[in-house]
């Protein structure tokens, strides 16, 4: 999909426009090669900055080639099938006037711009622009690491009243989000330390004040990211530790039961034995009422030896 913008002076708005013009913003999301074509015959980049984007794996970096710098950023996505999920966002600004964002998908994050959410936003600010989608990236990490607080906070309610495999598994799932916007977070703050020397692009009167909140909120969310999963950790470790120590209590109990059942079947066997032990029992009317005392008897004591001892 291939759509452009252009920020109207008189209306102080941002308009989707028909064809690509000096200062608009080029909006690639998953591109089909005729797209391509147009985007490149149209600004004189190289063709290959646009078909690294296609690429999901593509990690973050700033690139030059030609007339255009090439600016990749991670940006996240969670909940439904986009668990898990982050994903690069390419941002091309040319030394002709042009800028352009590739993305696989449809984000959030340039919807802001799209819908003129964002104050002081002006395509033909090419260099603040790219600050303000770094700020608003930064931003949408905080936004999607409360949900992931809040689904920890919910998961670990169920587990308090149950400890299924799947609500484990579940848990699991939930720190390798952790893990993947640590590792992301961590690299678009690479990202941005460079970019805020000023040598790969200039930096305008306010871009620096504007970079330096991306980046305060970007290590702000690197943080939560490590509590978050710290606490996870945390939570995970002390469940592990409930659940096999609820095995070994059923073990003991188990063990304890079986002994003390055992001890009837060892006495009934011993005096059922075809041997004259001397004791009467065999001829005795009431020998099975007295086998059935002693194991009685035998049993409980053993019981409470045991349960005195907290085996039982």
């Amino acid at each position: 999909m291939l759509k452009c913008y252009k920020t109207n002076l008189r209306r102080k708005v941002t308009e989707e426009i028909a064809q690509i013009e000096p200062d608009c913003w080029i909006d690639l999301v998953t591109p089909n090669e005729k797209e391509i074509d147009s985007v490149v015959a149209a600004t004189e980049i190289d063709r290959d900055l646009i078909m690294k984007m296609l690429d999901d794996d593509e990690l973050p970096r700033v690139e030059t080639s030609g007339n255009a710098t090439l600016v990749v950023i991670d940006v996240p996505a969670y909940g439904g099938k986009n668990r898990n999920i982050t994903y690069p966002l390419g941002i091309i600004v040319t030394t002709n006037s042009y800028f352009i964002t590739i993305a696989p998908k449809t984000t959030p994050i340039l919807n802001s711009f799209r819908n003129n959410k964002v104050r002081n936003f002006r395509t033909a600010k090419k260099t603040r622009f790219l600050i303000q989608i770094l700020n608003v990236a930064a931003a949408q990490y905080i936004k999607v690491l409360d949900e992931v607080y809040s689904d920890i906070e919910n998961k670990e309610a169920t587990l308090k009243r149950s400890t299924e495999n799947e609500d484990l598994i579940d848990l699991l799932q939930t720190e390798k989000t952790l893990v993947y916007f640590t590792s992301s977070l961590k690299e678009n703050d690479m990202v941005l330390e460079r970019l805020s020397k000023g040598v790969v692009l200039p930096l305008y009167e306010g871009d620096l004040d504007l970079l330096e909140d991306a980046m305060i909120e970007n290590r702000q969310a690197i943080d939560m990211a490590r509590i978050y999963r710290d606490i996870l950790s945390s939570i995970t470790n002390t469940y592990a530790t409930v659940i096999s120590n609820n095995l070994n209590n059923v073990m003991k109990f188990l063990a304890g039961i079986t002994i003390v059942l055992s001890v009837p079947t060892m006495i009934s066997s011993f005096l059922g034995m075809n041997v004259n032990f001397g004791v009467g029992v065999a001829t005795d009317p009431y020998g099975p009422a007295i086998i059935l005392g002693i194991s009685i008897v035998a049993s409980v004591l053993i019981a409470i030896w045991l349960n005195k001892r907290d085996l039982l």
